[in-house]
């Protein structure tokens, strides 16, 4: 029998959307305040999915920054879905425009310009009836889920939202996805917020337009008040498969550390099966660690390769930016082989600067880059926003590690070095949170990791370590929002070039 383990797609990953097209499915997932957005997955068996693309890949499509924008705002919970010979993506930018609709002949794109829609509220769904007609399910402003038919092609209200079911009592009802099955319309929607009382509940109706019976068994999903190690499960979206099982993809954490325990990856997808009962409801059991996969053909994907040498003449669809891609802030011909960076801000402490950077996809890895600093300044940062980063950066003469943990902001180790390029090191350990050098911390930490900076290439007698410091001060029950960690390279002074970037996956002791 097949397993497969999960999270299905690890780290910084949450409010996935799915759907079938013959043999092959397609997910997207939110991705805030990040450019390019709403990253894009394939996958033959619903557990190995390989990264396409990003639905929003032009900074025309995706208007960030604008006056006031900051962490956790921009893109919130797409829904995908494919109709009439074309995928359509419905999604939020809270930060500018609202709700929109992109569309494309092809998954891999290119996808159209948004149509913004006039509708409030956020969590948008479609859903298509026989005839053609569009219904769009949202989250309202006032609360409770609101349904409006429009025109997609033209972003057209065709009629006004009115609120068709406010859930089981549970708060922040929100997330709706709407399906025909059968003789029934079920509406799937989260509940409990986002923490650890999310939760999924299910309606039914004979009408789209309701009225809605609620499960007998609401909310069907929650692992609030368990000693699971997922929690927060809710956001999800429910696809057939083609042997005519039932599968849900959804978001969860992995939280670590001592109590009260913190999650560090972000929100990330899930997958769990679904049965149905003798009365037409869906059943789920608690979302496994490790299951029997789902029936066919079994697809693994390649994985993404630990090294970057940025040999090719764009950048790979993992990498992504705060905000936005600044053009000219980056090249990867002026000196060939090597990713320059521009600054285009002094400081990581407000947006506008330059970054580009990859999810924390594991609890234990180990990130190293070559860098030549020439003139300026920059290095290696693990971000969670503006007010929540630790750094390694070179220049000056010098490879520094900072802190900037909510209001204080502390260089914690520094140490001169020659002019010319410098291995730089990030390694995050969980195994036993007993730091490998004491004499650079005060003697242990109760958090859910430990991130060691190290200064020459880590696998020579000549590697330095610099500092160590604790993780939960880069968790989301510390800095709050909906994102979690993202490692890359960043320049805050002149230029600066990278040769290559290597994430490696490290077993934990």
């Amino acid at each position: 029998m097949r397993m497969y383990d999960n999270p299905v797609i690890s780290g910084f990953h949450p409010d996935p959307s799915v759907c079938r097209v013959g043999d092959d499915y397609y997910l997207v997932c939110s991705s805030f305040e990040y450019f390019p957005g709403l990253p894009l997955f394939h996958s033959k068996d619903l557990v190995h999915w390989e990264q396409i693309g990003n639905v929003l890949d032009r900074p025309g499509q995706l208007p960030l920054p604008v006056p006031g924008a900051k962490a956790s705002g921009g893109l919130y919970a797409p829904t995908i879905r494919h109709h009439d010979g074309r995928y359509w993506v419905i999604n939020t930018n809270i930060d500018g425009g609202g709700n929109f609709v992109v569309s494309a002949r092809r998954p891999e794109g290119p996808w159209s310009d948004p149509v913004w829609i006039d509708l409030p509220g956020i969590d948008p769904d479609l859903a298509w009836e026989e005839d053609g007609t569009c219904w769009c399910a949202f989250s309202g402003p006032e609360g409770g889920i609101n349904m409006a038919r429009i025109d997609p092609v033209e972003g057209t209200v065709l009629e006004q939202p009115f609120v068709t079911w406010s859930g089981s009592g549970l708060k922040y009802p929100e997330a709706p996805h709407l399906y025909r099955i059968g003789d029934w319309w079920y509406l799937l929607i989260a509940e409990g917020g986002t923490e650890r009382g999310h939760s999924v509940s299910v309606a039914r109706s004979r009408s789209p337009r309701g009225p809605w019976q609620g499960a007998p068994s609401n909310p069907l999903l929650s692992h609030s008040g368990t000693p699971r190690p997922i929690q927060n499960t809710g956001h999800a979206d429910l696809v057939e498969a083609p042997d005519g099982s039932w599968w849900m993809v959804l978001l969860g954490v992995r939280p670590r550390g001592f109590t009260p325990d913190v999650h560090v990856l972000g929100r990330e997808t899930f997958l769990t099966p679904v049965e149905w009962d003798a009365d037409g409801w869906p059943l789920l059991a608690p979302v496994p660690v490790s299951h029997a996969a789902p029936g066919g053909a079994w697809h693994p994907v390649p994985a993404p390769p630990a090294r970057d040498d940025f040999d090719k003449h764009s950048l790979a669809p993992h990498w992504i930016s705060p905000f936005t891609r600044h053009e000219g802030s980056w090249s990867l011909t002026e000196r060939p082989g090597w990713l320059l960076l521009g600054a285009t801000g002094p400081t990581l402490d407000r947006p506008g600067y330059t970054f580009v950077g990859r999810r924390q996809q594991h609890h234990d890895c180990r990130v190293t880059a070559l860098i030549d600093p020439g003139t300026g300044r920059g290095g290696l940062c693990v971000r969670l926003d503006e007010a929540h980063h630790y750094e390694v950066e070179a220049g000056d003469g010098e490879v520094r590690v900072v802190a900037r943990i909510g209001p204080l902001r502390q260089t914690v180790a520094r140490r001169p070095v020659p002019a010319g390029p410098q291995h730089l090191t990030v390694t995050i350990r969980t195994s036993d949170l007993v730091p490998a050098s004491p004499e650079l911390t005060d003697g242990g930490t109760t958090g859910p990791d430990t991130i060691a900076f190290g200064l020459g290439d880590p696998d020579t007698p000549d590697a330095r370590p610099l500092a160590e410091l604790d993780g939960r001060y880069l968790s989301t029950e510390v800095a709050c929002g909906f994102t979690g960690r993202v490692i890359g390279m960043y320049a805050t002074e002149d230029t600066v070039a990278f040769d290559w970037f290597e994430y490696v996956p490290t077993p934990s002791v």
